[in-house]
């Protein structure tokens, strides 16, 4: 059983983080230095396309329990209980329950930027980048309060609405409609995951279909803790074996935390990271148990912060990963392709409904700066289609 506090520029242990088993006493931090380095070669293995012949076809979690079985540290006492907590972080960035739900070989695909880590961004948050994009659009423009229902697409064709001026009408939720040449959709995995079956009409083509069937989507949960004064550490426990099956979990959701990252610019406040069915079990508690329970382990707190992403119907969860068996690319790419009329005959609007958004992206799915790359990625197909 192994607890973690770790600085706000990092998510990934160093000689100066603080692990304790549930006993209070602190685990040696020789030990949690060459487990965490030796768990993070074994990642890069994967992440840079090194793995060897016998792992490629195994689950992320079944490789790196093979592969750390063979180091002497497996035998060390609390080394396996480090393991286990380095694979619980690591869910936190393929957004999974388990690691054996990820694919090993599938994860090179994926392009991680330099730059320092941050679990904030500020006082503005996301909407201060939203701020700046507003300034160039006319008021008015966004639509707030009208979720959409239903995308019809393919109107005029041949013996079916040839009268119609647009081939493509959005409906929404408030009975507004509106007509358009082309509409980039840019709503995550997880709507269309809830949703595909009823927003668009006539239905997507299967390949498309199976695409948003395989990929993975799943959910991280934030769990901000502010205090009256700053705090130098906090003690949390979780389950080293939290990997085996355990029909009490919903009884020790928060075993599943990771960790309390300090938060950058904000000396009194602590970051809790929690993924998979604990997180979407948590996010049914109130806030007040949900604080409750992290008072068994750290000093009063003045405010709670708790993020929800499973249970918002406008996202469904926080990003998107590979799952084990599935072809990233191949799935990415039939995701990211626009939707062609049955009947191309018929004049030149041919880019009628368009995807955007970071499970469309190869390279930088799970990604802020992925979903807006591949918003400018569509936008600039539909200068093209009208330059050419």
């Amino acid at each position: 059983n192994i607890n973690l506090l770790l600085p706000w520029d990092s998510r990934s242990a160093t000689p100066q983080d603080y692990f304790f088993k549930e006993d209070g006493k602190q685990v040696s931090t020789k030990l949690v230095d060459q487990v965490c380095s030796h768990f993070s070669k074994l990642t890069d293995k994967a992440f840079d396309d090194e793995l060897k012949h016998k792992h490629r076809k195994l689950s992320l979690g079944a490789y790196l329990d093979d592969a750390f079985g063979e180091s002497p540290l497996a035998a060390k006492e609390d080394g396996q209980q480090v393991f286990e907590w380095c694979k619980r972080n690591e869910c936190t960035d393929e957004a999974c329950s388990s690691l054996y739900e990820v694919s090993a070989s599938q994860i090179s695909n994926y392009s991680a930027l330099e730059g320092d880590f941050f679990n904030t961004l500020g006082p503005g948050g996301y909407r201060a980048v939203l701020d700046v994009l507003l300034t160039d659009l006319p008021s008015g423009t966004i639509q707030c309060s009208a979720p959409v229902k239903s995308i019809r697409w393919d109107l005029v064709r041949k013996g079916h609405c040839e009268n119609q001026r647009y081939p493509v009408q959005v409906v929404c939720e408030n009975g507004q409609s509106f007509e358009a040449d082309h509409v980039i959709v840019t709503v995550s995995l997880g709507v269309l995951k809830d949703k595909v079956s009823t927003m668009f009409e006539p239905p997507l083509p299967s390949t498309k279909l199976s695409a948003i069937e395989n990929l993975g989507f799943g959910i991280v949960d934030k769990i901000f803790l502010f205090f009256e004064k700053s705090l130098f550490y906090s003690l949390f426990p979780k389950n080293g074996k939290s990997w085996e099956p355990d029909c009490n979990w919903k009884k020790t959701w928060f075993k599943k935390i990771t960790g309390f990252d300090t938060v950058a610019r904000h000396p009194t406040a602590l970051c809790g990271w929690i993924t998979g069915r604990e997180a979407l079990y948590m996010e049914n508690l109130q806030d007040s148990e949900i604080r409750d329970t992290c008072l068994r382990y750290v000093p009063e707190v003045s405010k709670t912060l708790i993020s929800r992403w499973g249970s918002d119907s406008h996202v469904r969860g926080s990003y998107t990963f590979i799952p084990d068996g599935v072809d990233g690319v191949k799935a990415h790419k039939a995701l990211a392709s626009p939707l062609l009329p049955k009947d191309e005959s018929r004049g030149r609007k041919h880019l009628q409904v368009l995807f955007a958004g970071e499970a469309t992206h190869e390279n930088f799915y799970t990604t802020t700066h992925g979903a807006y790359l591949t918003g400018v990625r569509e936008a600039e197909r539909l200068i093209s289609y009208y330059a050419d």
